[in-house]
């Protein structure tokens, strides 16, 4: 599956992309503040890109024009995130590289997986997390009309060895449907 907004293209990560994957994995300002260590290596990320990002409903994200994978951002399905135990519900997850923050990228790729979860995946609810500081996330997340639901004190964050508080929000598919037909 390939999704296209305008400025992105939404497609299955390769093996080619390991060394843009670990050029912008490697900072330590990108992956700590989502829960995992920056990458230490071109090898540590393809490896990645074999196992976590090889996941159903998971894209590199990628300027139009270049291919160049420069984030990511999935649907963690049933059986792949603890938010949910539903096969009509999914956890969004995503994250770009440094050089594209305040771009409005990732709210542009995350309404677009938003509206393959509604429409062509028929979720009934999208969850999303983010831990205590990560405002840039808690940002993308009300952008794309997310509701704060609650905050867990002491959520294990494994890769990290360490606890952290966590922040989920909702987004169901009744006021995603409202939001849309609202702006047509």
């Amino acid at each position: 599956m390939i999704l296209e907004t305008a400025r992105l293209i939404l497609r299955p990560w390769q093996d080619s992309d390991a060394e843009d994957l670990y050029e912008y994995a490697k900072d330590p300002a990108v992956g700590p503040a989502a829960g995992w260590p920056p990458h230490k290596s071109a090898e540590e990320s393809r490896a990645l890109i074999r196992t976590v990002l090889a996941g159903k409903e998971t894209y590199a994200v990628c300027l139009k024009g270049s291919g160049k994978a420069i984030g990511s951002i999935g649907l963690h399905l049933n059986g792949h995130t603890d938010m949910t135990d539903r096969d009509d519900e999914c956890e969004l997850g995503y994250w770009i590289g440094r050089p594209f923050w305040g771009q409005g990228l990732i709210p542009e790729a995350a309404r677009e997986l938003i509206r393959h979860g509604f429409e062509d995946l028929h979720m009934q609810k999208i969850w999303a997390g983010y831990y205590d500081g990560n405002l840039r996330s808690r940002r993308v997340q009300e952008k794309c009309g997310f509701v704060y639901q609650w905050t867990t004190k002491d959520v294990d964050v494994p890769q990290m060895g360490e606890k952290r508080t966590g922040h989920v929000n909702l987004l169901t598919r009744e006021a995603w449907l409202r939001e849309r037909d609202h702006i047509q």
